[in-house]
């Protein structure tokens, strides 16, 4: 199947090289072409240029974009989409007064998630997982990251696992799998963490492992949660897996998170709303991506990420949703991508990079996902007829989509 769109407005992010990533002053670029043409054939990006040079062979079908702009889909590197239930008590719980660590402290947050993911069967948890799916995919996400981590037990990891795994096979979306049994410490092992520790590295790690459930590992490296050398013993355990590490560090304190994970080879590093210089200068010339949650600082009100000063130092940086029940209990990369134009001053080229090839390298899909290069999944957002592409974080409470191309096939 030919699918021609011609007359496009702009087209964006379009990369004749596929790059892998951008950095520092580089992520204020965002190659363009107006009035352009884009030829798709089955699931695959084949060619794009002028109108005026469209091709002029058999086309299965042509699309008129006039007043319209294309982009790639968003390409969501950080979420914890498979869960069950919900946590609204302590949305209105912090409005009267709590903080995120005294809910925590109490019994809520992240093992009032696991208690009820625990008493949830895989056939409900995929349910309610899959209508979260559907929903992102039509607001623009082309592929994602899913963690694990509300389960803290080996059964109730396995199942959250396994549930990925059934969404991965049943839809066309690409999904990456992350194992983050270090998301908190159970209630049981609350005075002996080296034993959930150990637990984790002997006991639950070699079965996800064994079941090839996972493609990545994390850990929640925080005061209150698991230390530097806890996440150091669990990545190098991994390794030896081959489990690459994606770590959530620097949320609330700086505690040598970044430059241990760095250390590790970590792909990315997310959160980030405490940065150091040190932190900024550990990250310079490597591999390992910063990536920034909007939706969680905005939703919890607490800091943003310093996106314009990691980027000014030359740094790569992605953003994502980290949609999760009790944080960010939203998958919209739209909102995503408009507040970290509104609340972390990056420009919309930036953000949109932010949102696409670099959120693609996060996720080790840098080949495949992020841009408008020959070869790559034909994974497109059409957009409504709008003024222009910085219109889309302007617009931030209102959707612009019109289309969503998944694989080459529209899902709405």
């Amino acid at each position: 199947m030919r699918t021609l769109y011609i007359n496009i407005k702009e087209l964006l992010q379009v990369r004749e090289e596929n790059i892998n990533k951008v950095s520092g002053k580089n992520m204020k670029v965002l190659p363009t072409i107006k009035n352009a043409y884009l030829l798709i054939e089955d699931d695959i990006i084949k060619d794009f240029g002028a109108t005026e040079d469209a091709p002029k062979e058999t086309i299965d079908k042509v699309i008129d974009a006039s007043g319209k702009i294309i982009l790639p889909s968003w390409c969501d590197s950080h979420t914890h989409l498979v869960y069950a239930g919900n946590r609204e008590q302590e949305f209105v719980d912090r409005i009267n007064g709590l903080t995120y660590e005294e809910i925590a402290n109490k019994g809520g947050g992240i093992l009032n998630s696991a208690k009820t993911l625990q008493e949830t069967s895989e056939e409900d948890l995929y349910e309610q997982s899959k209508k979260r799916l559907d929903t992102i995919i039509k607001s623009g996400t082309g592929a994602i990251e899913i963690k694990s981590g509300y389960g803290l037990t080996a059964e109730a990891e396995l199942k959250m696992l396994k549930v990925i795994e059934r969404l991965k096979q049943n839809y066309p979306i690409a999904i990456k799998s992350t194992f983050l049994g270090a998301h908190a410490v159970p209630k049981e092992y609350k005075t002996d963490k080296d034993a959930y520790v150990k637990k984790i590295i002997e006991e639950i790690l070699p079965q996800v492992a064994n079941a090839k459930l996972a493609e990545y590992i994390d850990v929640f490296c925080e005061d209150g949660y698991f230390s530097v050398a806890d996440m150091e013993a669990i990545l190098k355990a991994a390794d030896l897996f081959d489990l690459k590490p994606k770590v959530h560090v620097n949320q609330f304190n700086a505690i040598g998170g970044i430059k241990a994970a760095v250390a590790n080879n970590a792909l990315s590093v997310d959160h980030l709303e405490v940065m150091k210089d040190e932190d900024i200068e550990a990250l310079k010339n490597t591999d390992t991506m910063p990536v920034g949650l909007p939706l969680c600082s905005y939703f919890l009100s607490i800091p943003y990420a310093p996106a314009r000063k990691m980027i000014d130092s030359g740094l790569p940086f992605a953003i994502a949703t980290d949609y999760n029940p009790g944080s960010s209990p939203s998958g919209n990369m739209n909102l995503v991508v408009a507040t970290a134009c509104i609340k972390m001053r990056i420009t919309p080229e930036e953000a949109i990079n932010a949102a696409t090839i670099n959120g693609a390298y996060a996720m080790g899909l840098s080949d495949t996902h992020g841009s408008i290069t020959k070869g790559k999944k034909a994974n497109l957002i059409i957009t409504k007829e709008i003024p222009s592409y910085g219109y889309l974080p302007y617009d931030f409470g209102n959707s612009n989509i019109e289309e969503v191309v998944l694989d080459g096939i529209t899902v709405s």
